[in-house]
């Protein structure tokens, strides 16, 4: 019999590309997602409930949302994490699937914080190379739309943009391929495990304290 597990999931590649690793070891029992009140959208990535809601049926699996408030301490968060963890955990999960790559401090954090109590993390793209696996992602047969980008780093006129080859050979230098310092997050709306593809389309580019470019994904045409 397989371990029960539930997936960390932000709706984004590097999740994906984890459950995609994980699905044929572990019994996937449902993706655990935050949600901002209010704004019936992911925490952080912006990406309207809507989208998540087909994207979760696309791939077959239920979706549990834990909703944060708009001004979501870490304390409430951890609450709030917790409580969901705990649910999973009496109907018998015993692991957690992440898409961390290689920041320790957010691994330590999870492990530390939130996990415990007969449930472990797993993370099965820990470590790896972050162009190979950029690249892998690609080659799965995987797609994605930039969803966010912190304009510090990385210009705004690339949220919309498919996460493709094309995409990566034009990513400034010091830019992670997966984004994993937060220089970009992605929205997956077609690949391996998906019954059908996500219909949806980049819509208004909106700048949120001076530095995180959105671009509003919409319910309808499938982006190329």
């Amino acid at each position: 019999m397989r371990e029960k597990a539930i997936v960390s999931w932000s709706g984004g590649k590097d999740c994906a590309l984890a459950l995609h690793e994980a699905r044929h070891e572990f019994e996937i029992v449902a993706l655990v997602t935050t949600v901002t009140a209010g704004y019936d959208r992911i925490s952080m990535h912006g990406v309207r409930v809507s989208l998540l809601d087909k994207q979760a049926a696309a791939l077959g699996y239920p979706l549990d949302k834990v909703v944060v408030s708009q001004a979501c301490s870490n304390d409430e968060y951890e609450q709030q994490m917790r409580a969901a963890l705990n649910r999973h955990r009496r109907t018998g999960v015993t692991a957690v699937i992440c898409g961390d790559l290689f920041l320790e401090d957010v691994r330590r954090y999870r492990e530390e914080r939130l996990f415990g109590d007969g449930v472990r993390g797993v993370f099965p793209l820990w470590k790896q190379p972050t162009d190979a696996l950029a690249r892998r992602f690609i080659g799965l047969g995987f797609r994605a739309i930039l969803c966010c980008t912190d304009t510090t780093v990385l210009s705004h006129v690339f949220a919309g943009r498919s996460f493709d080859s094309a995409l990566l050979a034009e990513l400034p230098p010091g830019v992670d391929p997966c984004g994993e310092n937060g220089e970009f997050h992605t929205f997956v709306f077609d690949g391996p495990g998906f019954a059908t593809p996500v219909a949806c389309r980049a819509g208004e580019r909106v700048l949120r304290e001076n530095r995180f470019g959105y671009c509003d994904l919409l319910d309808g045409i499938e982006v190329p």
